[in-house]
């Protein structure tokens, strides 16, 4: 048993928040990585989870994204070379 499963069986994800972003310029698995990488190594991030083709950005942390890690990310995928559009409505 993985210490996500509770003793009947049961599995769950841990809490947190998914906060989606629209990103520009993400047109390839390079990218995917790229922004994975460097959203990812942020503190706070719990999984990301970036999509080539539509150029959505999942960004998920242990609590609600308040204004101030929510400017980092946007700074995050602007310094790794991509445009944030925008963050799209929960």
């Amino acid at each position: 048993m993985s210490n996500c499963c509770t003793p009947d069986g049961s599995c769950h994800a841990p809490a947190g928040t998914t906060t989606v972003y629209q990103v520009d310029g993400i047109g390839s698995a390079h990218c995917e990585g790229v922004v994975a990488d460097a959203v990812g190594a942020l503190d706070g991030i719990t999984a990301v989870t970036v999509a080539a083709g539509t150029g959505l950005v999942a960004v998920t942390t242990a609590g609600e994204p308040g204004g101030d890690l929510d400017a980092l990310i946007t700074r995050t995928v602007e310094a790794a070379g991509y445009d944030v559009v925008r963050r799209l409505p929960a």
